[in-house]
């Protein structure tokens, strides 16, 4: 089969692979009909790259068709269509019956203290194959995958498996009162959607914070006031204009949908760098123990947002001995939120919502769909932010 495959530090190809099987009574094997490029995705392409082998295959936002079910997997058959979540996860242990899928007791990566398994994304979470495929391997499929009708196009449904949970637990992690003032800042896939989210669930003043034009735009057309970033000299002025917008107090939550690659860190940035010019057995090491973000965005949220507010932390982070400004969350009374998506946990809520009437807008929400065999184009467009490109779907 055709799958993207890492090669190394902003380097993916379109390879011939071998075809995934049943290994696990608890596996299903599906035939991928469309998969995301998440931005998450990008951090594979360049921060994370020490954690990378070559020859990973990429991607973790699929929705498809069973093709074969394991013995286990008594409520899945052939020809059923499904959405995969981007974690690993059995479902019965204490941490999925506590709603914590991504922290599953059974598939934790305990070699490196991580935790479930991740599809497609680096040895830190297993190294398993990845979504950007024409066929996928699904293990503990008799917890996963969710089952989905047959008639809407792929983009109705696709979302559950990331974007549309991620955006879902960083609004409800932000636990905005009703009726009250939300700043998000980057308006990538899942910044976009947490406005529209947040809307949704009675925010009343919703803030997002870009420098792309596009992005705005967009925001802008889903009711959010939408501020560039580049048009204020200085993080002060940003803040008091937001300041302003909420009636001098801030915001009553910030979410970070931006994370470790946020601009206007130098000094990290040329850490990251430098990791990974390394070789890889070292840029690991280094970064595991030494490594730190560019937390730009994450300092902004934490002077942004009104004493006693929520933090919520939606952007992907790795580093290791990142300096926070204590005295500042201290005494503000700050609650900071954080972690990947327990999908499972949030899609009863989120599936009504995907509709006819679509309120969440998901069928328009792809900016790009393209064929699985220009992956490394789009992969370089979108980290580049060229051509409008906020979300980007393959199609096999």
């Amino acid at each position: 089969m055709r799958a993207t495959v890492w090669h190394g530090k902003r380097d993916v190809r379109v390879d011939e692979v071998p075809d995934p099987r049943i290994e696990e009574d608890t596996d299903a094997v599906i035939r991928v009909t469309s998969s995301g490029l998440c931005g998450s995705d990008l951090h594979l392409y360049e921060v994370l790259a020490p954690f990378m082998t070559p020859g990973d295959i990429l991607g973790h936002e699929p929705i498809g068709i069973v093709e074969e079910v394991g013995s286990a997997v008594p409520d899945l058959a052939p020809g059923d269509r499904v959405v995969v979540p981007f974690q690993i996860a059995c479902g019965t242990c204490w941490m999925c019956r506590s709603g914590l899928p991504t922290q599953c007791e059974t598939t934790q990566v305990t070699e490196h203290g991580m935790g479930a398994r991740l599809f497609g994304y680096t040895k830190l979470y297993g190294a398993v194959p990845g979504a950007q495929a024409e066929y996928l391997r699904v293990p503990h499929a008799q917890f996963g995958p969710v089952k989905v009708p047959h008639g809407p196009a792929d983009d109705r449904f696709l979302y559950l498996s990331d974007v549309l949970p991620t955006a879902w637990q960083a609004v409800r992690y932000a636990d905005v009162p009703a009726g009250g003032t939300l700043v998000v800042l980057g308006l990538g896939p899942i910044g976009a959607m947490s406005c529209r989210v947040a809307r949704h669930l009675g925010a009343e003043l919703v803030i997002g914070v870009d420098r792309v034009p596009e992005r705005l735009d967009r925001a802008k057309l889903d009711g959010t006031v939408a501020l560039d970033l580049d048009a204020f000299d200085s993080a002060d002025d940003l803040i008091a204009a937001v300041g302003e917008l909420t009636g001098g107090r801030g915001p009553d939550a910030v979410i970070d949908a931006v994370g470790t690659e946020a601009h206007g860190s130098p000094a990290a940035k040329a850490a990251q760098t430098a990791a990974g010019l390394l070789p890889r057995e070292w840029g690991a090491k280094l970064t595991r123990t030494a490594g730190v973000d560019r937390l730009g965005a994450l300092e902004l949220a934490i002077r942004l947002v009104r004493r006693g507010g929520t933090v919520s932390i939606s952007g992907v982070y790795g580093g290791a001995a990142d300096p926070l400004p204590m005295l500042t969350m201290f005494d503000k009374q700050l609650q900071l939120r954080m972690g990947q998506a327990n999908v499972r946990r949030w899609t009863d809520e989120i599936l009504p919502l995907l509709t006819d009437d679509d309120p969440l807008g998901v069928d328009s929400f792809a900016t790009h769909h393209v064929p699985l065999d220009r992956a490394p184009d789009a992969y370089a467009m979108f980290q580049k932010k060229e051509d409008g490109a906020i979300k980007v779907v393959f199609q096999p």
